[in-house]
């Protein structure tokens, strides 16, 4: 068969990885793809927003199933079209994947559904939010620009002057554009955060994937500003059995209820950002329409299932047959990204180390990576590659990645030093 998956960062290169490793999968197409995705599949240069083009490719290509990476085109309305176009997709339409593409939608959703979240209020007015933090008592308070932001719309405010800079950047400056036209300002929950991303079918089937926890901030020791993820560990153990219980009796099965209640089933990858309180109690902190990145990377690296089996069952709405095997090493995944991320950088900065890198037995997943006219790789975005690796424990898991990292040379590039010391801490 022939497949295309949609995107061009670190998860849509493990998604190639992965598929192209398939029995049953003859051709890979990736629009736009990285130089990564170009080693083993077919890149198209094609917008993952330009739908027209995209159905005209399945179309002419014969192309028989598409994989969305990026959360835009599913908010947008991708498998809408498709679906119209008679065309295999997974993933949610555009009604279902508001869980990611507005939070006050998905808080809304949970408080109507008694499904564990943080207290919350929504404003559109910018002055009835600053005057509404400056009536609180209690900080640190969570705020949320609520459409999508890249991952950098959120906004933990330590006392009542960030609070209103976070207000003013996102409500009045518009730093997210029309993301930021109605904010959310949530308690701040205390403990620890896990990934959980399961697949769900059209007869709303779940099948759980390994658990994961990402590394949101762009500072080591989780400071500075927020950023679309410095890198994953996989498994998360935080997530024991019994709690992997709860998230799926508490959070997972009850918001697939819910959409089905509310006429916008969910189908495709749903993620749920966890956060583990104290006492132990599971709550949502958010909800994504689809994988995870950088969580993808050594989620995938651990999967021993056939990602394309999988597909297969969940287009028959039979995931319900299925069970993933995993590898029971754990995997982390380091990002390398550009000085300046997540502001401003600086593009084309030569690369050089990859094979070196791999020779220790890591999977360097490119995310910002092209070739220039000299077709000599450098980089084309702020998160570059993610340098994966297993080990028979966290420590050497770690370890190896690091081991792989130190191989790569680029002038320019940066990355975590503690990315899994939270899961070797335990």
């Amino acid at each position: 068969m022939k497949v295309l998956v949609i995107g061009g960062g670190g998860r849509e290169h493990a998604l190639v990885w992965m598929i192209e490793q398939s029995f049953f999968v003859r051709t890979v197409f990736c629009a736009p793809g990285n130089a990564g995705t170009n080693q083993i599949a077919t890149n198209v240069d094609i917008d993952p927003n330009d739908f027209d083009a995209l159905v005209d490719l399945v179309k002419n290509e014969n192309i028989d199933l598409t994989i969305v990476g990026p959360e835009e085109p599913l908010t947008r309305g991708i498998v809408d079209v498709f679906r119209k176009n008679g065309l295999m997709i997974f993933g949610p339409n555009a009604k279902a994947a508001m869980l990611e593409g507005s939070k006050s939608f998905t808080k809304n959703l949970l408080k109507k559904y008694k499904i564990p979240s943080a207290k919350y209020q929504i404003f559109t007015d910018p002055d009835f939010a600053e005057q509404y933090v400056r009536d609180q008592n209690d900080f640190p308070i969570v705020i949320k620009a609520d459409g999508l932001a890249a991952g950098k719309g959120v906004f933990i405010c330590a006392d009542l002057n960030e609070s209103i800079v976070a207000i003013k950047e996102i409500m009045k400056d518009r730093k997210f554009g029309v993301a930021g036209a109605s904010i959310v300002i949530e308690e701040f929950l205390q403990g620890e955060e896990a990934s959980y991303i399961v697949m769900v079918d059209y007869n709303g089937n779940v099948l759980p994937l390994a658990s994961s926890q990402d590394h949101k901030r762009v500072g080591n020791g989780d400071t500075g500003l927020n950023t679309g993820g410095m890198g994953a560990y996989s498994p998360a153990p935080a997530v024991t059995p019994e709690m992997e219980k709860r998230i799926l009796n508490e959070i997972i099965y009850p918001t697939v209820a819910a959409m089905e209640k509310e006429e916008c089933p969910f189908t495709g990858f749903l993620y749920a950002g966890i956060m583990i309180d104290p006492s132990g109690n599971p709550y949502v902190l958010e909800f994504n329409v689809r994988l995870g990145d950088p969580e993808t990377q050594p989620i995938l690296a651990r999967m021993k299932t056939d990602l394309i089996t999988l597909m297969t069952f969940a287009s028959r709405g039979a995931l319900n047959e299925c069970e993933i095997k995993w590898d029971p090493q754990p995997a982390v995944c380091v990002v390398m990204a550009t000085e300046g991320y997540p502001g401003s950088y600086e593009k084309g900065l030569p690369i050089d180390g990859i094979k070196r890198a791999e020779e220790t037995g890591a999977i360097v997943f490119h995310a910002g990576t092209t070739l220039d006219k000299n077709c000599a790789l450098v980089s084309s975005g702020g998160r570059v590659l993610g340098v994966t690796a297993l080990g028979r424990d966290f420590v050497t898991a770690q370890k190896n990645a690091y081991q792989a990292v130190e191989e790569i040379t680029s002038t320019g590039l940066f990355y975590r030093n503690d990315i899994a010391d939270r899961a070797i801490g335990r």
